[in-house]
């Protein structure tokens, strides 16, 4: 499922229509037929990814006991235990990224803990941290030593892969030859 529609569709609704659309869609949930869809494809010491909503990102975890209504799960990157839905575990490998299309930067939901972004700081030098918390218009970063809290329109994705966290990278502009490409 394409979420990016989704998402625009849903900016534009008030919080009412919201708050009934999440009401419906906790009561489809809740149906035993999609509980017992998910549960029947379950076994004790599964290896499975479920969807963490804070983090906002699939995360590794192992089956440890099946109730009615939710599993006991381990995080396997925390080994802490979780009582998760059985809505949350995806059994079928689905994308779980939505991708938004803003204007600059990136969106709320493009992000995740334990994402290394970059930023371009007060002294227009180029940083790069790593995401600890999302916060409703910020993130916060672990760069190097230092916390930073950093809007999301101006994060960005960091494409130098030999780049670690608090960083500061040096970038110089190329500019476009005409001919030097072209087939002419």
């Amino acid at each position: 499922m394409n979420f990016t529609e989704t998402i625009a569709t849903l900016n534009n609704a008030s919080a009412f229509e919201l708050y009934r659309l999440r009401a419906a869609i906790d009561r489809v949930l809740d149906q035993p037929g999609w509980v017992d869809a998910v549960r029947s494809q379950l076994k004790l010491g599964q290896a499975i990814q479920y969807f963490d909503p804070s983090a906002n990102r699939s995360q590794p975890g192992q089956v440890l006991e099946l109730r009615r209504k939710q599993a006991v799960v381990l995080d396997l990157a925390t080994q802490k235990r979780w009582l998760i839905s059985y809505a949350a575990i995806n059994l079928d490998g689905a994308d779980v990224e939505i991708r938004e299309n803003p204007r600059q930067g990136l969106g709320r939901n493009e992000v995740g803990i334990g994402d290394v972004v970059g930023f371009v700081d007060r002294n227009h030098q180029q940083r790069s941290g790593r995401i600890l918390r999302l916060n409703d218009k910020t993130v916060t970063l672990m760069c190097g030593p230092q916390q930073w809290r950093v809007a999301y329109g101006l994060l960005h994705r960091i494409v130098d892969a030999s780049a670690s966290p608090g960083d500061v990278l040096e970038l110089t502009a190329q500019h476009y030859q005409p001919g030097l490409l072209d087939d002419e």
